[in-house]
Order: structure tokens, then C-alpha cells, then sequence
């Protein structure tokens, strides 16, 4: 059976972290900002992790495991 390729917008999108879980960064910081507030704008710039129920989905298609 050939080797499973991983997903090349998943690549792109998702790290790992140490402990195996999997970092996201924030939507609605690209452009369009004007309305935002300044404190809005200060928190998507942080990134986030991914929830417990996606992890599994992106596991997959980043080849993390089975």
C-alpha cells in the first residue's frame, strides 16, 4: 500500500505542539479592520488550539497517527 500524503491546506494551517496537541491561528485578521476594535484585533493575533472534537479530523489529514 503507498504511503498516505498529507493535506497540503492542513500543512499550511495546524502545528503541533510539544504535548500533541494541535495550534490554530484566529480568523477575521486579514482585512476589513477598520470596524474591528483595538482589543478585538489584539486577541485573534494570538493563536489558539484546536478543539478536542476537530483533533481527531486533523490528525487524519495531517497523517498524525491512525
Amino acid at each position: 500500500m503507498p504511503k498516505m500524503k498529507t493535506h497540503s491546506g492542513a500543512k499550511k494551517r495546524f502545528t503541533l505542539t510539544g504535548t500533541g496537541k494541535i495550534k490554530r491561528k484566529h480568523a477575521y485578521k486579514r482585512h476589513i479592520l477598520t470596524k474591528m476594535s483595538t482589543t478585538q484585533k489584539r486577541r485573534l493575533t494570538k493563536s489558539g488550539l484546536v478543539d478536542s472534537t476537530n483533533e481527531s479530523l486533523i490528525k487524519k489529514l495531517l497523517t498524525i497517527g491512525k
